[in-house]
């Protein structure tokens, strides 16, 4: 068995609002600074240490947890899992 970090990054998908990113460009517009920042999109992040054989038995480890606990709703968001060396 072998440790490996794996990343959960849970996004709304396009077109899903997204009122905490758009708080955040609000406030930079308001302050008047970074102009060149048109858009701002916020994710939730998971990250996991999980001692699997292989890369691909980690993540779909990591992908059957989320599933069964319903981390996220598949209706309104992307999951991207990366896995990495420990």
């Amino acid at each position: 068995m072998v440790d490996y970090r794996v990343h959960v990054t849970i996004e709304n998908k396009p077109g899903i609002s997204d009122p905490e990113g758009k708080t955040i460009l609000n406030d930079l517009v308001l302050k008047g600074t970074h102009e060149n920042v048109t858009q701002i999109n916020t994710a939730k992040m998971l990250k996991f240490l999980i001692s699997e054989q292989d890369k691909d038995t980690a993540q779909s480890k990591v992908q059957e947890i989320c599933d069964e606990l319903r981390i996220y709703n598949p209706m309104v968001s992307v999951v991207t899992i990366d896995v990495f060396d420990a």
